[in-house]
């Protein structure tokens, strides 16, 4: 058998009488091959534009996907073509893959649709910072069938898309970056609590990255057990739970100075202890502290 006669040989018999020659098949993959290395510089190409146009990432993924999945439907038609495939006669063949992927497939075309409602609703966008099932991070990608979250501490979380939208996802910057927190203070009874409040008001003006825009609110909560308790309300505009942390430690920093400053005690737990023995309680002095022994325990 000569190469021609190979090379024109029919492999496959379709229904309708057409025959698919191992020419056809091999220059149908190789269209094929070269169609998707093409297709996937188009894909970038068109990201590539859309980012120096200044679109935001989210729809910028959402394009690159709708562009992807266009083209890929115009290659596999091509590819039909070139085997003299009618779309018809696909249409037996894509309903029984339809109904086997229905049932073998939920999970993975409940994620995949998933993922487009995200893209097109935008409940959760790339870069935004979340919350989900207590963890927190920034969103990286949204693929096919799973969201990619960096958290604070670096480690990478693959949510399911479907998650995504069925649990609940707390979005610090869906509208805007501003979040407001608190700082929490207990002094001294008998403290004046007037330069309390003025001083936490101070500590919380010379903070840079407190916001004037709501102003900041100093409450006198409660007469606690063992302090005087008070909360600084502020509002900042951050995107990491990090950034967060800093703006409270250094308002902690700077209350402790002030406090010190004007002799003002941030109150620490104390206790009354009574000692019911039915014997007098001797206290020594010892290098400068107290020492309690029972009378008449020799020392």
């Amino acid at each position: 058998m000569s190469f021609r006669e190979i090379w024109q040989f029919p492999l496959i018999n379709l229904s309708d009488g057409t025959q698919l020659s191992l020419s056809q098949l091999v220059m149908a993959l190789i269209f094929l091959l070269a169609g998707m290395f093409v297709l996937r510089r188009l894909e970038r190409l068109v990201a590539r534009q859309l980012e120096r146009r200044g679109l935001a990432p989210n729809a910028v993924l959402t394009a690159r996907r709708a562009t992807f999945y266009a083209l890929l439907v115009v290659l596999v038609i091509t590819t039909l073509g070139i085997l003299n495939i009618p779309i018809t006669a696909m249409a037996f063949a894509t309903g029984a893959l339809a109904i086997g992927v229905g049932f073998g497939a939920q999970a993975i075309i409940n994620n995949f649709i998933s993922g487009w409602i995200l893209m097109t609703e935008r409940p959760v966008r790339i870069g935004d910072f979340i919350e989900v099932d207590g963890s927190n991070g920034t969103v990286e990608i949204i693929g096919n069938r799973s969201t990619r979250i960096r958290r604070t501490d670096g480690v990478h979380l693959l949510v399911p898309n479907s998650q995504m939208l069925e649990r609940t996802v707390v979005n610090w910057t869906l509208v805007d970056d501003r979040i407001r927190t608190s700082v929490s203070v207990g002094v001294a009874y008998g403290s004046p609590v007037r330069e309390v409040e003025r001083l936490l008001q101070q500590a919380m003006a010379e903070h840079p990255a407190i916001l004037r825009e709501p102003a900041p609110v100093v409450v006198f909560e409660e007469f606690g057990d063992n302090a005087l308790l008070f909360d600084s309300y502020f509002w900042v505009e951050v995107r990491s739970v990090m950034e967060l942390r800093r703006i409270r430690s250094d308002m902690r920093f700077r209350i402790d100075e002030l406090f010190r400053e004007q002799g003002i005690v941030i109150a620490f737990p104390q206790r009354d202890i009574h000692f019911d023995r039915g014997q007098p309680l001797e206290i020594r002095l010892t290098n400068g502290g107290t020492q309690a022994a029972d009378e008449g325990r020799s020392g």
